[in-house]
């Protein structure tokens, strides 16, 4: 084996060792709230949560959007979350795709049932759509957040 074919060897070795080592985190502490679905944490790796779509609040606010920010910020922020892949690790802009845990809390699941998200499937990543759905629906029915009469 010549010289140039031994260090390509070692250097596709390495990479391959780096990938395998080096997966998404399962838990992480978030360093910082984005917005109501968007975080990033102490890998430096943005996560937009599954299943969830909140109002913006940039590059124009939305009505409510603050308030999924703020509730975003008091769930997470600081805090040490397990983050849940589905079926497709991360989405078209490099973000994480995942399901946010803190305590026992499913965060994604919180901001639905608080009424400052609402239920949206991203095929194929729906494992918890029908409970996210009917969070919807009973905030919807008791008029909380985005829903208010």
């Amino acid at each position: 084996m010549n010289t140039k074919s031994l260090l390509l060897a070692i250097i596709s070795f390495l990479i391959i060792l780096f990938c395998a080592c080096n997966p998404a985190p399962d838990t992480a502490t978030v360093t910082r709230v984005i917005d109501g679905d968007t975080i990033e944490i102490d890998t430096g790796q943005r996560v937009r949560y599954i299943g969830i779509d909140t109002p913006e609040v940039y590059p124009e606010e939305e009505a409510h959007g603050m308030e999924a920010w703020q509730a975003n910020r008091q769930l997470v922020e600081g805090k040490k979350v397990r983050l849940e892949v589905d079926v497709s690790e991360t989405d078209k802009y490099g973000r994480l795709l995942r399901y946010i845990y803190t305590d026992d809390i499913l965060v994604n699941a919180e901001l639905v049932r608080l009424g400052l998200a609402e239920a949206k499937a991203y095929p194929p990543d729906i494992k918890y759509q029908e409970l996210l759905e009917q969070l919807e629906s009973e905030a919807r029915e008791a008029g909380r957040g985005i829903w208010a009469k």
